[in-house]
């Protein structure tokens, strides 16, 4: 028999559940971005509800709900702070200069969340001479996906968000694993959303509905990035049966992420018994691993293309000195012993 293959380059390969399916077929088929779909008005006042914010808005994607977050805030005018090895700044191709036209001013951090005195001294207010451009935007990310899934302290969240009400400048929130930094914490979404004016997170990660994002603020902030969803192409026509995937995605996908930080701590624990260099279990918050290979005799793309070999899918990342391991709901216990297994062998070889 044949060996099922295991992908673990993200949870973003996780396919809806039957439930999903059937609502999905049965949805209401209004059109979004003219007259509204209920289907779609209800998956946003329930990402509104969760998140302690007044208003939600439905996008494409997550790196769409930054940039219309940041073109909503800013109005395409100012300085965006943020830690070093942020989403945005790592993988989002520059829309952030490109598209919204800002500046970004990227701070020193451990494990995703931004030195506070640095951050501190980087706020400034808007004038002429000295480049001094103005302070527009704090931006935040957690769980930190460059940081390993690390989770941001809320007790840093809090200090950071009474820095920004000192000096009148908004704080975003990309919570693209939101749910999964929520679980972590033992917290609903809302106690990590408190700390932010806005905040996004996906519906097609963990959660398991085929495509989607969320963004979730006051009621004037979503009316005004609904305009910038339509300006950058974000509008949907018959989104009833994405939204419907997205409810259950909320309601039912969002209780089980434990046991993918659960499957996350095994595989960690498993490697670090194979090297002890390849990866630090206490690191490990939430449902990504990420292996170092700078220590072994196999660079990163020699373990991508040996394990691909086992019917095991990762991802090279980091200059061929990191692997990018990911958890979900179609990697079990028994799946992870099989990876360990061949890890043991690729080794051993």
């Amino acid at each position: 028999m044949t060996t099922p293959e295991i992908d673990l380059r993200s949870d973003t390969v996780t396919r809806p559940t039957p439930e999903m399916l059937a609502a999905m077929a049965h949805a209401s088929l209004g059109d979004d971005s003219r007259d509204g779909d209920p289907t779609v008005e209800r998956l946003e006042d329930l990402a509104a509800l969760r998140c302690g914010k007044q208003a939600g808005l439905f996008l494409p994607s997550g790196t769409m709900a930054n940039l219309v977050a940041i073109l909503a805030h800013t109005g395409r005018a100012g300085e965006v702070l943020m830690e070093a090895n942020s989403h945005t700044l790592t993988s989002e191709l520059g829309g952030i200069g490109a598209l919204a036209g800002l500046f970004t001013r990227p701070l020193p951090g451990y494990r995703g969340t931004p030195d506070f005195d640095a951050l501190r001294a980087a706020v400034r207010r808007p004038g002429i001479g000295r480049s001094k451009v103005g302070t527009a935007l704090i931006q935040l990310e957690t769980s930190h996906n460059h940081a390993g899934g690390a989770v941001l302290p809320l007790a840093q969240m809090a200090a950071i968000r009474g820095l920004s009400l000192q000096h009148n400048v908004p704080v975003h929130v990309d919570g693209a694993r939101l749910f999964n930094a929520a679980t972590a914490l033992g917290v609903g979404v809302d106690v990590i959303a408190q700390h932010a004016d806005s905040v996004n997170f996906c519906l097609s990660k963990g959660l398991s509905a085929p495509i989607g994002s969320m963004l979730c603020g006051s009621s004037e902030f979503i009316e005004n990035a609904r305009g910038y969803r339509r300006m950058v192409g974000g509008n949907l026509r018959q989104a009833g049966p994405l939204a419907a995937a997205g409810i259950l995605a909320i309601e039912k996908m969002s209780l089980r992420l434990a046991e993918d930080h659960a499957t996350a701590r095994q595989l960690a624990d498993g490697l670090a018994e194979l090297d002890s260099n390849l990866v630090d279990p206490a690191a490990i918050e939430t449902n990504i691993v990420r292996i170092d290979v700078s220590k072994s005799p196999l660079d990163a793309e020699t373990w991508e293309r040996r394990l691909g070999a086992a019917g095991i899918r990762v991802g090279a990342y980091g200059a061929e000195r990191q692997l990018r391991l990911v958890t979900h709901r179609h990697v079990d216990a028994a799946a992870i012993d099989h990876v360990l297994q061949q890890v043991r062998k690729m080794l051993q070889r």
